[in-house]
C-alpha cells in the first residue's frame, strides 16, 4: 500500500509546485531505499536519472532490472521494453556502445515492437534517431560480413557452418525495418534472404511473393533469385528453372542475381542430367563474380546436393581439360543478350577452365581432386610455377602422393630438373601406384606427352643395359609401363621392350599381352609377331607360334628372318621344323581342294618356303618345299612347272638324286606331258614312296588318267612277258594315279596271285569290292569269286566258303561258271565240307545247312555232303533249316 501511495504520487502533474516536487524526491528516495528490484520502481528510476542526465547510473539501474526480470518467472514486455529502451537511450549518450546500444534496441523490438517504438520515438530526437539508424545498417554489414566470411571459410562444401551468425542479422534488419520506413523495401528484401539463409524456406517463400506481387519493380532479379532458391529447396525444380531462367533471360540483368539464377541453374542442369550445360552456367557465373559464386554454392544450395554438385563439375574440368568437352556458347542461347558483359558468350579457354577448377577449391580446399584440377589448367595455361606451388600444397595436404609426384616429374622434366624428374618417377614405382598416371597424361600437350614418354622409355632402356637382376628388370618394367601409358597409341617400342621383359621374367601370358596390344593397332607389325612367336614357341603352342612367325615372314621377311636366327639353335631348328609342316599341310589341303582361299594361301605360303632356304641354303628339305610350291602354283600358270623343274635342277643337279628329287622329276615330267616321267614314277611307287599320292594332286585329272593308262600299258606288256615283278610297280603307280581305280586294283590283285603274295592280292581285291556299287553283276560276282579264291590259298576256308556263298547268292550260273573253271574243285568241296562239319559240332545248324546246300551246288554227287545234311535235318529236326 505504501508502495503503490508513493508511485501514485510520482505520478501526479508537477505543476511547477516546489513542495510536490520535494515529496517526489522524498518518494524516489523511499521506494529506492524499500523496493529496489520491483519492476515499476526500476522503471521510474530509470526514468528519473535518464531525465537528470545521470546516463551511467541509468545503465546501472536497467541492467540490474534486467537480471532481475530475468530471473522472475513471466518478465512483462512492456517493462522489459521500456528498460531496455532506456539502457539503450542511455548507452547512445555515453559514447563507445553502439554495439551494447543496438543490442538493446533489436530485443527491445523484438519483444514488442509497437511499445519500442513508442518508448523510441519519446526517447530520441530525430537527429539521434537517423544517428541510430545509421549505427544500425552499419552494423547490419559488419554482422552479415563476419557470416560471409564463416561461409567462406567453411573447411567442407556440404557444412552449414556460419548459420549460427545470422539471427543477429535477422533482429537487426527487423529493427531497421521499424526505424527505417523509407528504405522498407529493400529491408524486407533483405529479410527474405537472410530467412532463406536460415532455411525458414516459408517465411522467406512468402516475404518474395507479396513483394513481387506489389506494383513496384525494384529488386525484381533478387526476388525472383530469392524465390528460385526457395523452389529449389522445396524441390520445385520446374518453378525454380523458371524464376532463374527469367532473370538470364532479363534484358537488363543484375550481375548478382545472374550469379545465383546461373548456380541454380546449373543445379537443375547437374540433378536432370545435363552436366555440360551445368558446368557452363557454373563457368559463366565464375567470369560474372568468382568470390560470389562460391558463396552461393555454400549458402544458397541445398547442403545435401552440394556434394554431388562437386562431383559433376570435377568430372566436366576433367573432361574440359582433356579436351573431351569443350566450352563453348553452347552454354545455353538464351546466355546471348544484350546486356550481358562483353565477353561471358565467348568460348571457355584455358582460363575459365581455371577459374572453374579454383570455385571447386574454394568449395572444398581439402579435396585432392579439386586441387590437382587447379594445378592441370596451371599447367595448361603455362603458369608452370604456380602449378608447382600448387602441388607442393597438395602434396603436403593428401594421403595419395603418387598423383601429385607424376605432375611434379613432369614440371621438373620439363626444366630440365632430370635428376628431381627420375626422382618423382622413382617414389611412384616405389609406390606401385602406376594408374595415377592415367588420369594425368589425358591433360598434356602433345610435346609434352612425347617428352615424357621419351624419357621414361629411355630410362628404361639405361637400366637394362647398366643393371643386371630381377629387381633391375622390374623397375625397367615399371619405366616402360609409365611411358606406354604416357605415349597412349604411340608405345610400340615401350611395349616391345616390356614385352621381352616379361618374357624373360617368365610372365609369358602377360608378354603375349603386349605383343598383341601392338597387333591391335599394327596387324603386320614384324617385331610384334615373332615376339609372339617365340613365346607361344616357349610355351611349346605348335599352331599360334607357326601362324605368328608365317603372317611376320609374309610380312616383312628380311626382318623376321633376322628376328629368327638371333634365336639359340636349338629353337631355330624347332621353328623350321613347325614351318615346313604346316607349308606342307597346306599343300596336302592344296591336293585335295581347288579353293580359291587355299590357292591364295598357297602364295602367301611360298614366300615362307623361300625364306626357309633362305635361313638355311643347304637345307634340302625347304628347297623340296619351293619346289613343290613352284608346282602347286603351276596348275594356274603354265610357266610355273618349267621354273620348278628348272630350279630343281639347278640345285640338285650336283647332288647324288634321291626319292625326294625323282618323285618331283617325274611329277613335273608328268605336267610337261613327257611319257618318260611313268617309269620315274612307276620306281617309286615300287618302293611305296609316302610322298608319292601326295605329289599326285599337283596333276590334274587328265593328266592323272593319262599316267594311269600309261603305266597300266606297261604293266600289261611286262604281264605279257611274264614279268609280274616289274608289272607290279607300274600296276601300283596305275592305282596310286588313279584313286584305287577298282580296275587297275583287280589287275594289280591278280598279280599279286601270279606272284603267290595273297595277302597283298586280298587287300586290292578287298578294295574292290568296298567300291561295289554301280557294277554289272557278273563283275561283282567274279570279285566274290576271286576274293574266295585268293581266302582258299592262304588256307582261310571258312571266309572262302563265306564269299563262294556271296557269289552263288548273287547269281548262281555266273558263279557256277567261275568255280567250274577252277582247277582246284576238289579242294573247294572239301572246305565246304569241312566248313558244314564245323559249324554242326558247333551246334550253329542253320549255318551248317546253309553251308552243305551251296557246297551240294559246286559238288552235286558229294556223298560225304549229303550225308552230312541228312544228319543235319535229323538233329535239327526241331530248328528251321529249311
Amino acid at each position: 500500500m505504501i508502495i503503490q501511495a508513493c508511485l501514485d504520487c510520482l505520478s501526479l502533474q508537477d505543476n511547477c509546485d516546489k513542495e510536490l516536487l520535494n515529496r517526489k524526491d522524498l518518494c524516489y528516495d523511499f521506494l529506492a531505499a524499500v523496493a529496489p528490484e520491483d519492476i515499476r520502481v526500476c522503471q521510474i528510476r530509470a526514468m528519473r536519472l535518464f531525465q537528470r542526465h545521470m546516463y551511467k547510473e541509468c545503465v546501472s539501474v536497467c541492467s540490474r532490472a534486467l537480471e532481475v526480470f530475468l530471473s522472475s518467472d513471466s518478465p512483462g514486455d512492456e517493462e522489459t521494453t521500456s528498460i531496455l529502451v532506456h539502457r539503450a537511450a542511455a548507452l547512445f549518450t555515453i559514447s563507445g556502445h553502439v554495439p551494447e546500444m543496438l543490442r538493446d534496441l533489436t530485443a527491445a523490438f523484438e519483444a514488442s515492437p509497437r511499445l519500442a517504438r513508442n518508448h523510441f520515438e519519446a526517447l530520441f530526437s530525430p537527429g539521434e534517431a537517423e544517428r541510430v539508424e545509421k549505427h544500425a545498417w552499419t552494423a547490419l554489414e559488419g554482422e552479415f560480413a563476419a557470416y560471409k566470411e564463416a561461409v567462406r571459410v567453411r573447411a567442407e562444401v556440404r557444412s552449414n557452418g556460419g548459420q549460427e551468425l545470422l539471427p543477429p542479422v535477422l533482429r537487426t534488419l527487423r529493427f531497421l525495418v521499424q526505424v527505417s520506413p523509407g528504405a522498407l523495401r529493400e529491408l524486407n528484401v533483405r529479410l527474405a534472404d537472410c530467412y532463406l539463409l536460415e532455411g525458414n524456406i516459408t517465411a522467406s517463400l512468402e516475404v518474395c511473393n507479396c513483394l513481387l506481387a506489389s506494383a513496384e519493380t525494384t529488386y525484381r532479379n533478387t526476388l525472383l533469385a530469392q524465390r528460385g532458391f526457395c523452389h529449389l529447396h522445396a524441390n520445385c525444380c520446374p518453378e525454380a528453372l523458371r524464376d532463374f531462367q527469367a532473370i538470364i533471360e532479363d534484358g537488363t540483368p543484375h550481375p548478382s542475381s545472374c550469379v545465383k539464377a546461373l548456380c541454380g541453374r546449373g543445379l537443375i542442369r547437374a540433378l536432370g542430367g545435363d552436366p555440360y550445360l551445368a558446368a557452363l552456367d557454373y563457368l559463366t557465373a565464375c567470369r560474372l563474380r568468382f568470390e560470389e559464386t562460391g558463396f552461393v554454392i555454400k549458402a544458397y544450395l541445398p547442403w545435401n546436393q552440394r556434394g554431388l554438385l562437386l562431383v559433376i563439375l570435377q568430372e566436366q574440368v576433367q573432361k574440359m581439360l582433356e579436351r573431351k568437352e569443350k566450352p563453348g556458347c553452347g552454354s545455353g542461347a538464351q546466355l546471348e543478350k544484350p546486356g550481358w558483359p562483353d565477353g561471358l558468350q565467348k568460348e571457355g579457354d584455358d582460363f575459365g577452365i581455371h577459374q572453374l577448377a579454383s570455385l571447386l577449391l574454394e568449395l572444398d580446399s581439402s579435396d585432392r581432386v579439386s586441387r590437382l584440377l587447379c594445378a592441370d589448367a596451371l599447367y595448361q595455361m603455362d603458369r608452370l610455377e604456380e602449378a608447382h606451388e600448387s602441388l607442393w600444397v597438395a602434396l603436403s595436404k593428401s594421403s595419395e602422393k603418387s598423383p601429385v609426384w607424376a605432375r611434379l616429374a613432369l614440371l621438373q622434366l620439363k626444366k630440365g630438373c632430370v635428376y628431381d624428374c627420375n626422382q618423382y618417377l622413382k617414389k611412384m614405382i616405389q609406390a606401385g601406384e602406376l594408374s595415377c598416371l592415367q588420369g594425368f597424361v589425358k591433360v598434356l600437350k602433345e610435346e609434352d606427352r612425347v617428352l615424357l614418354k621419351n624419357h621414361c622409355h629411355t630410362r628404361a632402356v639405361t637400366v637394362l643395359k647398366n643393371k643386371q637382376g630381377e629387381a633391375y628388370l622390374k623397375e625397367a618394367i615399371a619405366y616402360l609401363s609409365l611411358a606406354i601409358t604416357t605415349a597412349g597409341d604411340n608405345a610400340v617400342d615401350s611395349l616391345l621392350v616390356r614385352a621381352r621383359c616379361y618374357g624373360l621374367q617368365g610372365q609369358k601370358k602377360t608378354a603375349i599381352f603386349d605383343f598383341k596390344a601392338i597387333l591391335k593397332e599394327d596387324p603386320r607389325n614384324t617385331q610384334a609377331l615373332c615376339g609372339k612367336g617365340f613365346v607361344h614357341l616357349a610355351l611349346g603352342q605348335k599352331k599360334e607360334s607357326t601362324q605368328d612367325l608365317i603372317a611376320a615372314l609374309q610380312g616383312d621377311p628380311a626382318s623376321a628372318i633376322a628376328e629368327i636366327c638371333s634365336l639359340k639353335p636349338d629353337a631355330q631348328v624347332q621353328i623350321r621344323s613347325w614351318l615346313l609342316e604346316h607349308c606342307r599341310t597346306a599343300l596336302m589341303d592344296f591336293g585335295r581342294s581347288q579353293d580359291p582361299l587355299v590357292v591364295e594361301t598357297l602364295e602367301e605360303l611360298s614366300k615362307v618356303g623361300e625364306s626357309l632356304v633362305e635361313m638355311d641354303n643347304k637345307d634340302s628339305e625347304a628347297h623340296i618345299l619351293c619346289v613343290d610350291f613352284l608346282i602347286a602354283r603351276g596348275r594356274r600358270d603354265l610357266g610355273r612347272p618349267k621354273d620348278a623343274l628348272s630350279y630343281l635342277q639347278r640345285t640338285f643337279g650336283q647332288t647324288e638324286p634321291n626319292d625326294a628329287v625323282n618323285s618331283r622329276l617325274g611329277i613335273l615330267q608328268a605336267i610337261l606331258g613327257n611319257l618318260n616321267a611313268v617309269h620315274v614314277l612307276a620306281t617309286l611307287a615300287a618302293k611305296d614312296y609316302k610322298e608319292l599320292e601326295h605329289l599326285m594332286g599337283f596333276l590334274d585329272a587328265n593328266q592323272r588318267l593319262n599316267l594311269a593308262q600309261v603305266a597300266a600299258r606297261e604293266a600289261k606288256a611286262m604281264v605279257k612277258e611274264q614279268c609280274h615283278v616289274g608289272a607290279l610297280k607300274y600296276l601300283t603307280l596305275a592305282v596310286v594315279a588313279s584313286k584305287s581305280n577298282p580296275q587297275y586294283l583287280r589287275q594289280r590283285a591278280a598279280c599279286w596271285a601270279q606272284l603267290e603274295d595273297y595277302r597283298n592280292a586280298l587287300e586290292d581285291i578287298q578294295k574292290v569290292v568296298q567300291q561295289h556299287g554301280t557294277n554289272s553283276m557278273k563283275t561283282q560276282v567274279g570279285d566274290f569269286c576271286s576274293w574266295a579264291y585268293m581266302l582258299l590259298s592262304i588256307s582261310d576256308e571258312e571266309l572262302a566258303v563265306k564269299q563262294y556263298i556271296n557269289a552263288l547268292q548273287l547269281e548262281k550260273s555266273l558263279a557256277l561258271s567261275h568255280i567250274l573253271t577252277d582247277l582246284r574243285r576238289d579242294e573247294l568241296s572239301k572246305a565246304f565240307l569241312r566248313t558244314a562239319q564245323s559249324y554242326f559240332a558247333a551246334d550253329r545248324y542253320e549255318e551248317a545247312w546253309t553251308t552243305a546246300k551251296f557246297g551240294l551246288l559246286v559238288d552235286q554227287n558229294n556223298p560225304e555232303l549229303k550225308k552230312l545234311k541228312a544228319r543235319i535235318k535229323r538233329q535239327a529236326s526241331g530248328c528251321k533249316v529249311q
